[in-house]
């Protein structure tokens, strides 16, 4: 199975809208894939019609099922959608509570790559939506990926939140003793805006390869697609924003996985 992480230590980027669209997009190629909602706010669960708060099973189940974790258990936790080859592995507001009960225990950043390893005969693709905050949750995403994506919107601010999302990449490499593959991602472009200009210009000169060559713009096509609860693809499929993501998709499959 092939992993990739969703990730940023700053809200607002594109992190949700990127985990869907490049989700969705690979079901629809005829793959089996697993979206991981590994943060508290359940975004990525509601865009599909999951309520938190009515859900018997989550990610938080497979953190607390610690050594007696098991594929059924993974499975069991898992829940449809609309695309029949895209599954939903969903998060609840308990997830917050998992730095304060399970943070110091050993091993702990480990427990998503074990589920997810316990289920690789089943997918062929996870793409894990992170929280904005360094925590359990997102050390054991970014643990468990071949690849890292990195939203960041088209802006001066988002591009102060990428220095510290590269600060703990580089921190985790360290304890890990491995060096994790990062794509940075500008979302949000608008070509109108000398702004959005400036700012990708910023994140070619100080980042070089490690950005994507091409751009996501703005597409009011996403909002209403997330408020019909449909991805992109599916809602519209000749819009400008996915087809902006097909293109990193093919740039992501292509480039090693």
């Amino acid at each position: 199975m092939v992993v990739w992480s969703v990730a940023n230590q700053k809200g607002g980027v594109g992190k949700t809208t990127t985990t869907v669209t490049l989700g969705s997009l690979l079901a629809l190629r005829g793959e089996k894939v697993i979206l991981v909602d590994t943060d508290p706010q359940a975004s990525l669960s509601y865009y599909f019609g999951i309520d938190s708060e009515e859900l018997s099973a989550g990610v938080y189940d497979v953190f607390m099922a610690g050594q007696e974790l098991t594929k059924e258990k993974v499975l069991d936790c898992l829940c449809p959608t609309k695309l029949d080859s895209l599954f939903i592995l969903p998060a609840t507001m308990a997830l917050s509570t998992l730095d304060r009960s399970l943070g110091s225990q050993e091993g702990m950043g480990l427990i998503l790559k074990r589920a997810l390893q316990l289920v690789d005969d089943e997918f062929s693709y996870a793409l894990i939506d992170c929280p904005p905050v360094l925590g359990v949750l997102m050390v054991n995403a970014i643990a468990a990926s071949s690849k890292v994506l990195v939203p960041v919107q088209t802006e001066f601010l988002a591009l102060k939140g990428l220095e510290r999302m590269i600060h703990t990449l580089k921190i985790m490499e360290k304890s890990q003793s491995r060096n994790f593959d990062f794509t940075i991602v500008p979302t949000m472009y608008d070509k109108r805006t000398n702004a959005a200009l400036d700012a990708y210009k910023d994140l070619i000169a100080t980042y070089g390869r490690s950005v994507w060559s091409g751009v996501i713009p703005v597409d009011t096509r996403f909002r209403d697609a997330s408020q019909a609860q449909t991805p992109a693809p599916s809602h519209s499929p000749r819009c400008r924003g996915v087809y902006a993501y097909n293109k990193l998709l093919n740039f992501l499959c292509t480039t090693g996985k």
